[in-house]
């Protein structure tokens, strides 16, 4: 500390002076590091995981907003500078200069679809920046073609409204995507510049040299441009009960397919490193121009695609698209959620999750509140079918209004959580999880308002002519969808990685003892309910006409299939269970320190939505230890041994039960052959196979998301 003399209004006085001394701590901080393995971090109470993300490494081009701009001495040009300093052409292109461009450009909305900006995605095409100047016409066509596909895709995501922040970007920049064009014109446009593509390519003359094969590459993207924009616009303007348009929109989906193996085949390769800092190469592309209108953020680090990958996204999404045409034909809400779930676990675009809302749904918010009763009707329709209510059936409940306003209410109710439920379909897995969490908080209001409405109604159809008592059946239509979501719940956590595998065992011991049981058990109950119903009805019909002798034949289970599914897969989970308490007790898993080890907080974190549910109860953590503590086995003379028996008896029992599932599809071949092999593995370990070994096992997931293949190291 250093004291400095001033003089002020004739007085002097004394002023302390801050020195430092800075010391160079790169060597020692180099040092420090070795200590650590990769992956590890090391905390401390004044720099944490929060200082950590938050902190810029300065002069790093991916962090530091400032280098990106000032990399080099190349200047950024706008579209009119680099057509006064004639280095942007408006016309006399070649064909491989227009396919370059094209393909960059498509390659940049992929990017901008998979959640970056437009700025540093589509805009950085400075053809885009003013089209109407352009004086080469499939260029100009081209580029306003890009501004209608940019317009109908930014309406199906805002409409569908199933993204997150990290799926799009809704900003535009001050860009004005909606040209001063009609759909039609632009329609009109593409064709005139495809037909004179055509004629050139089947100009002979022109044989001669390359042009004519360019003139059908050319062709093929701008075929593609036009039928997917058309593609699209009728999907967006479907209305009810159209099938020609369902029927058009497939034609033009599989012509897009076609246009595509051409533009695959004729791909030129990439001249740059597929990063936007590197595409400036190609004619009309400046990768900086709009770093200025980009926000006082940190910002993102934007990668183009390469255009063979680009091409493989977009031909992706022309399959999907093709798919969820499907959901036309669908008319029961059961058959719908599933297909919904199942399309999901595909892992589709966000265009192709937004299309399949519209196309069911449509607007989430309007279906809601315009007109909800189009969605309640749909859900009695669903549990009509699934068990058969007996106040829902005929004219059971007309006779009695009280009891018709308690169904009409209960099933007003249910409209916002299943739309809920067929709107979470539609977003990303991960936040698909999140919001499974949220959704049983929902359901658990619906089973409350069920028992007590089933109670209700069971009194009155105790003292009625109903055909048969009123049983818990919307309980128990709401415990299945419960019991679902909980399973969703728990198997997303395999997909994202979130589960450490010295956690695996509750997980698949919940799966196993609780929820598969539930499940199982309800599909059986309204199995039985269903086909009661049927016996019933064939009664009445013999009853009112005496001469017929009805023949009762054994007719199969509604939901035999299910059922045998869901029972092949309890057995899983507990052949993995007790595998895996096996491995325990031959200390073959790696296990966290004890110090920063807390079972029972990790338990209630993992199962923590379950907590609100009225039905199945939630197992609190005394209750799992009491069953499942190497204590318990060891009091009962239970070895690794036995558990790796009982588990080859689990895997066997799920084999034999999916041998018999019908019809088979994919998932249940991949499951039989995970079951043989998880069999093998556990038979080897029971005959004493790596008995001294403490290698951990490895749970390999690449054949199933959620039930992995155990392979011994």
């Amino acid at each position: 500390m250093e004291y400095l003399e001033t003089e002020c209004n004739g007085t002097t006085s004394m002023v302390q002076k801050v020195t430092y001394n800075w010391n160079t701590i790169t060597n020692e901080f180099l040092e420090a590091v070795k200590g650590l393995q990769l992956g590890e971090l090391l905390h401390d109470e004044l720099f944490g995981l929060f200082e950590a993300m938050s902190a810029i490494e300065m002069m790093d081009p991916k962090m530091d907003a400032g280098m990106l701009c000032n990399r080099g001495n190349k200047k950024a040009k706008s579209f009119e500078q680099a057509v006064a300093d004639q280095s942007l052409k408006l016309n006399c292109f070649t064909n491989k200069e227009l396919i370059n461009i094209i393909d960059t450009t498509l390659a940049c909305i992929v990017s901008w679809l998979e959640g970056h900006s437009l700025a540093q995605t589509v805009f950085t095409n400075l053809y885009l920046h003013k089209p109407y100047i352009i004086e080469d016409r499939t260029l100009k066509a081209f580029s306003l073609a890009v501004y209608k596909l940019l317009e109908i895709i930014k309406e199906f995501i805002h409409k569908a409204v199933v993204y997150e922040e990290e799926d799009f970007q809704p900003m535009h920049y001050g860009y004005h995507l909606n040209p001063d064009i009609s759909e039609q014109r632009m329609i009109g446009m593409l064709r005139e510049v495809e037909e004179d593509l055509h004629k050139k390519s089947r100009n002979k003359v022109q044989n001669v040299n390359q042009d004519a094969d360019d003139s059908v590459a050319l062709y093929a993207r701008i075929k593609f441009v036009r039928v997917f924009y058309q593609a699209l616009t009728l999907l967006l303007q479907r209305k009810e009960d159209q099938q020609p348009v369902i029927t058009d929109c497939q034609r033009l989906f599989v012509t897009a397919s076609d246009m595509l193996f051409v533009m695959q085949k004729t791909l030129q390769p990439d001249t740059h490193q597929s990063n936007i800092l590197e595409h400036s190469q190609i004619l009309g592309f400046e990768p900086l121009i709009n770093q200025r209108l980009l926000p006082p953020t940190f910002p993102r680090y934007t990668k183009i695609k390469p255009k063979r990958e680009a091409l493989l996204y977009f031909e992706d999404m022309i399959e999907r698209l093709k798919t969820i045409c499907k959901i036309h034909g669908v008319t029961s809400f059961h058959q719908a959620l599933d297909f919904f779930i199942e399309f999901s676990k595909g892992s589709p675009c966000l265009l192709s999750r937004s299309a399949l809302q519209l196309l069911y749904l449509g607007s989430h918010s309007m279906i809601l509140a315009s007109n909800p009763n189009v969605l309640k009707e749909l859900l009695k329709d669903a549990a009509k079918s699934f068990i058969s209510p007996p106040a829902l059936m005929a004219k059971a409940i007309v006779s009695n209004q009280q009891a018709k306003m308690y169904v009409d209410t209960f099933f007003s109710h249910c409209t916002r959580p299943f739309a809920n439920l067929l709107q979470l379909c539609g977003h990303n897995r991960a936040r698909q999880r999140d919001k499974l969490a949220h959704l049983l908080e929902e359901f658990t209001g619906l089973q409350d308002e069920a028992e007590r409405v089933d109670a209700y109604l069971h009194n009155i159809s105790v003292n009625s002519t109903w055909s048969r008592p009123h049983l818990a059946c919307f309980g128990t239509w709401i415990l299945y969808h419960t019991l679902r979501i909980m399973i969703m719940y728990l198997l997303a956590g395999f997909e994202l990685e979130l589960y450490s595998v010295h956690e695996f065992y509750y997980i698949y011991w919940y799966l196993y003892e609780f929820l598969y049981g539930w499940l199982v058990s309800a599909l059986t109950r309204a199995d039985s309910f269903l086909v009661e119903q049927e016996l019933i009805g064939e009664l009445q019909k013999s009853k009112g006409n005496k001469k017929i002798k009805t023949k009762y034949k054994k007719k199969p289970r509604p939901y035999n299939r299910d059922i045998l599914f869901y029972q092949a897969l309890q057995n899983m989970c507990g052949g993995y269970y007790k595998a895996l308490i096996g491995f325990r007790m031959d200390q073959k898993l790696t296990m966290p320190h004890p110090q920063f080890d807390n079972e029972q907080v990790r338990y209630k974190h993992r199962f923590a939505p379950f907590q609100s549910l009225l039905t199945p109860p939630p197992v609190q953590y005394f209750e799992f230890r009491d069953m499942t503590s190497p204590t318990r086995c060891t009091q009962q003379s239970i070895d690794s041994i036995y558990l790796y028996i009982a588990g080859c008896k689990h895997f066997h029992q799920a084999r034999q039960l999916l041998e018999t599932v019908q019809p088979v599809d994919s998932e249940v071949m991949d499951l039989i052959k995970i079951c043989k092999t998880n069999f093998v593995v556990l038979k080897l370990l029971a005959g004493g196979h790596k008995k001294e070994s403490t290698t951990p096992p490895k749970f390999d997931f690449s054949k199933h998301r959620h039930f992995p293949i155990i392979k011994l190291l």
